[in-house]
């Protein structure tokens, strides 16, 4: 019985010794394996690692243009489908929203009722400072006028959410609640503006007639800049909407009347510190042949795009900044 047991205690060693001696060359094998999967996990893990803490890290400003553009489009193409599921809702809010704006001009005309002239302006040129400006902030509202709800998102952290999603948080935020209803303001613009443009007696030249797309396009890129710039004022404001209506909605209000009723201090700062004389004042003047207030060079005239180009660049820095500056709620 001892004999038994000793030759099964003797087998069993063997055995053990058998499937040591497997694990050896097993991990000998396993070796060079875990070696190159060192060499070539260690990159990878760390690339991944990067995506990870910087999603639009490894892209160019071109595929962050082109990824902003199709989120923008599909929130508010999200949001417009909501607008239209209720026709007559949304029928009566764009007709309000064009009678809201259409007072604006009710009360210049007013003013005509009782004076012939307004700071040497006619009726139709001051319609057409009016459509001009009216037009071109129209766009800018359309497009960018759910920007003032930012200091909102910052107060009560619902800007987090827009944070964690990978496509650019500006998008996320100039779409949301994208609002059709605004349309009213720019149809109730392009009525001003074709009324001046019929009734004043105008000497066009090829360079006046491309001045009206050019200056409605560069003014509402113009407002558009103030727009962002006054959000990204709100991270560190977070309660400074009205602050920013007042540069935009105000800005546009201060446009609809002749440069002349204002005085040159003022002038100077809607010129040369918040360019919004380059939205309608410069280039509506030159169309109909009358100088600046302040004595500028003609060429002026020509300058809202390259202003508008510097506004917007100008205004993503500043995004940019207020959006690392961001620390969740609270900060």
């Amino acid at each position: 019985m001892e004999e038994a047991a000793r030759a099964k205690a003797g087998r069993t060693e063997e055995g053990a010794r058998g499937v040591a001696g497997l694990s050896e060359e097993a991990r000998g094998a396993a070796g060079p394996v875990r070696e190159r999967a060192r060499v070539v996990g260690g990159p990878v893990r760390g690339t991944v690692r990067a995506a990870d803490s910087h999603p639009f890290g490894r892209q160019g400003a071109y595929e962050r243009l082109r990824d902003g553009l199709r989120a923008y489009r599909l929130i508010s193409a999200m949001w417009i489908r909501s607008t239209m599921a209720y026709r007559a809702s949304f029928a009566m809010t764009a007709f309000g929203n064009f009678a809201a704006t259409a007072l604006d001009f009710v009360a210049i005309l007013l003013m005509f009722s009782q004076v012939d002239r307004l700071g040497g302006y006619s009726l139709p040129e001051v319609a057409l400072l009016y459509g001009l400006s009216g037009t071109a902030f129209g766009l800018a509202d359309l497009g960018l006028g759910s920007m003032d709800r930012l200091g909102r998102r910052v107060r009560d952290g619902t800007l987090d959410t827009l944070l964690v999603r990978p496509v650019p948080v500006l998008a996320q935020v100039a779409a949301d609640r994208f609002a059709l209803r605004r349309l009213g303001r720019i149809t109730q613009g392009l009525l001003v503006l074709g009324y001046a443009l019929a009734v004043l007696d105008i000497h066009w030249t090829p360079l006046k007639v491309l001045m009206i797309p050019m200056t409605v396009l560069s003014g509402g890129a113009i407002f558009a800049a103030v727009f962002v710039a006054g959000a990204a004022f709100q991270f560190v404001a977070q309660d400074a909407s009205e602050v920013q209506n007042s540069f935009t909605y105000g800005g546009n209000t201060l446009l609809q009347y002749p440069p002349t009723v204002f005085t040159k201090d003022l002038l100077r700062g809607a010129t040369f510190v918040l360019p919004l004389a380059f939205v309608n004042w410069l280039p509506a003047l030159y169309v109909l042949g009358r100088p600046y207030p302040l004595d500028l060079p003609t060429w002026v005239a020509f300058a809202p795009p390259l202003v508008a180009a510097g506004c917007c660049a100008l205004s993503g820095i500043a995004w940019r900044a207020g959006l690392r500056a961001y620390r969740s709620t609270g900060s």
